[in-house]
């Protein structure tokens, strides 16, 4: 099959997240004749993607490297071919940000989930016990992507009150959007949109935890199919299998993932850090800077375990946080992982500069990368 592409301005992305900085970027494949499309799904050995001319399907084998860090991802932009039987992708611009997990407890390779989002929105169904630390967990690897972490209480509908489950959520990610929302009664609904109606957000949390229905409710009809949790645990089986990204009506665009089981930590010690923060703040008025804040004088930690400031449930998730990722550390190579840092956050920062330039030099939201 030849796809003919039609003559149109690459501004047909803009709804999907294209701008200048990309359009920048793109300059030199454009001049071999090449087109830009994001990936908006990754089937095997293929991707589906959107173009200037509108959807296409093409073949990933040419850009599929044997390190899983940089194989095609969802929210990937890419350079493809504007004609052919079979489309090939042949280069991926460089990522501004990418969620990235450990792939098992037991291996230290990284797993891209998603990729050149501006929102990590991490869901946390109210219908299920509240897990502070695997919330914890989460916003780290929100925090290191560089995207901006969002938490969502879902299903607010089947609670009385939410008040204090709101603010155990915000006591354990300082400094993070935690809204109250039900797909069901559109409780939230319009907050939410309001927060990421402006850029690309990936849905993030367990089966169960209310992605699916959320993502219906955001696009406004029914683009995943849901099913039921069981009503012992909260908990659901694995609705969506693939990562697909949409566009919103309101604006902005929306990756949902399947249910994580799991979710390893892949060098997230800043995650970490700006997760738990307030200790490492008391951690620096400490008499010695090597302070385990176990048995040693002039412990700032532990005095703020005595008098009540910090629970011994948070400083036990922080330093288990820490070891695992630790751990991980140790396992690979941490040269190439800080080189990719440098490289996400350059990119990133290009793409809040461009976006406060479109907005008219208003005042920037995100965090700074």
């Amino acid at each position: 099959m030849t796809f003919a592409f039609r003559d149109t301005s690459s501004h047909a992305l803009t709804p999907y997240g294209w701008d200048d900085v990309w359009e920048a970027e793109f300059a030199p494949y454009a001049a071999q004749g090449l087109v830009p499309g994001r990936v908006v799904r990754v089937d095997r050995d293929q991707c589906d993607l959107v173009t200037p001319a509108g959807p296409v399907r093409a073949d990933t084998a040419l850009v599929m490297p044997p390190d899983p860090m940089k194989v095609v991802c969802t929210g990937d932009w890419a350079a493809v071919d504007a004609a052919g039987d079979p489309l090939f992708v042949r280069a991926l611009l460089p990522r501004r940000t990418a969620f990235v997990r450990s792939t098992s407890s037991k291996r230290s390779e990284g797993q891209v989930l998603a990729a050149n989002t501006d929102y990590a929105v991490v869901c946390v169904s109210l219908a299920a016990d509240l897990d502070l630390g695997r919330l914890e967990r989460f916003v780290s690897l929100a925090w290191e992507s560089g995207a901006r972490p969002v938490v969502v209480l879902t299903k607010a509908d089947t609670v009385a009150d939410t008040a204090f489950l709101r603010a155990d959520a915000e006591a354990a990610a300082p400094g993070v959007d935690v809204l109250v929302v039900s797909s069901a009664t559109g409780e939230g609904l319009d907050a939410l949109t309001a927060v990421i109606g402006d850029g690309t957000s990936v849905l993030l949390g367990q089966s169960g935890a209310g992605k699916s229905t959320l993502t219906n409710a955001l696009v406004g009809h029914d683009v995943q199919e849901v099913q039921a949790t069981r009503d012992a645990d909260g908990k659901g089986r694995h609705t969506t299998t693939t990562r697909d990204l949409r566009v919103l009506p309101g604006g902005g665009s929306v990756v949902d993932t399947p249910g994580l089981r799991g979710v390893g930590l892949w060098d997230a010690q800043q995650g970490v850090g700006q997760v738990f923060a307030e200790i490492e703040e008391m951690a620096a008025d400490c008499r010695f800077q090597d302070c385990a804040h176990e048995t040693e004088p002039g412990c700032a930690v532990r005095a703020a375990l005595d008098d009540g400031r910090l629970t011994h449930r948070r400083l036990d998730s922080y330093r288990k946080l820490l070891r695992e990722n630790a751990w991980i550390a140790s396992r690979t190579d941490q040269r190439l992982r800080a080189e990719m840092r440098r490289e996400w956050k350059l990119r990133s920062a290009a793409g809040r500069e461009m976006y406060e330039r479109k907005r008219g030099g208003g005042g920037g939201h995100r965090r700074t990368v």
